[in-house]
């Protein structure tokens, strides 16, 4: 945010005589955010491939327990479906962070 804070059209914004707080929130937030939501997708990816252990480790139900005996099991349709399902997921959780850029920095949109 300190970086966004320091960019040419922030300090072009504070010429115009905005406020401080609405050049916050209209110009440097929304810029500083995109990494942020970048992270997050990423983190909330890493989060549901590691249910396999947790729930293992811990004997809880759930899909990654029923993943892991799944594949003890040898239980291909099984595996196949949970592949299948992870990855519609992953690929939702991408769709939405990409959707989110859009809305963040409209110049995004022409690319």
């Amino acid at each position: 945010m300190l970086d966004i804070l320091g960019k040419e059209y922030i300090n072009v914004a504070r010429a115009k005589g905005l406020k401080e707080i609405s050049v916050i929130r209209r110009h440097a937030v929304r810029n500083a955010l995109i990494p942020v939501v970048t992270l997050g997708g990423l983190a909330y990816a890493e989060l549901l491939s590691g249910t396999v252990l947790t729930e293992t480790i811990f004997a809880w139900p759930g899909l990654g327990r029923y993943t892991f005996q799944s594949a003890v099991g040898l239980d291909f349709p099984a595996i196949l479906g949970i592949t299948l399902l992870v990855a519609v997921v992953y690929l939702m959780i991408n769709l939405v962070v990409d959707l989110s850029y859009a809305f963040l920095d409209p110049r995004v949109i022409g690319q």
